[in-house]
């Protein structure tokens, strides 16, 4: 992966290769959420309890991640494998200080 990664959104990257639902979890700021094409959950109990039943529970792979938009936010582009959706999808991440903001999902 590039080094226009920024280093919060490589340590979720890494959560997710690892299927470490914790580490995932703790890349959040306290308020930070996930918008899973367009539900939204918020917090570290309800973005652990989603990546449970929907993503790092699932298996979930990326192949083929690419920097579809640099900068803050960031945009990347991915295969999504595992044992739940599978397909091509956009994740852009918002960065702040050194811990994510938000992680939206989109086609």
């Amino acid at each position: 992966m590039s080094n226009d990664i920024p280093t919060a959104v490589q340590r979720a990257l890494d959560a997710i290769d690892q299927l470490d639902a914790d580490a995932f979890a703790a890349a959040f700021t306290a308020d930070g959420y996930v918008d899973d094409w367009g539900r939204k959950f918020q917090g570290p109990d309800r973005i652990r309890s989603w990546s449970d039943a929907e993503f790092i529970g699932k298996s979930v792979t990326f192949a083929g991640t690419t920097v579809a938009t640099p900068g803050n936010p960031i945009t990347l582009h991915t295969q999504v494998g595992g044992d739940g959706f599978n397909g091509p999808s956009h994740f852009t991440f918002d960065v702040q200080d050194d811990q994510l903001a938000s992680m939206t999902i989109t086609a």
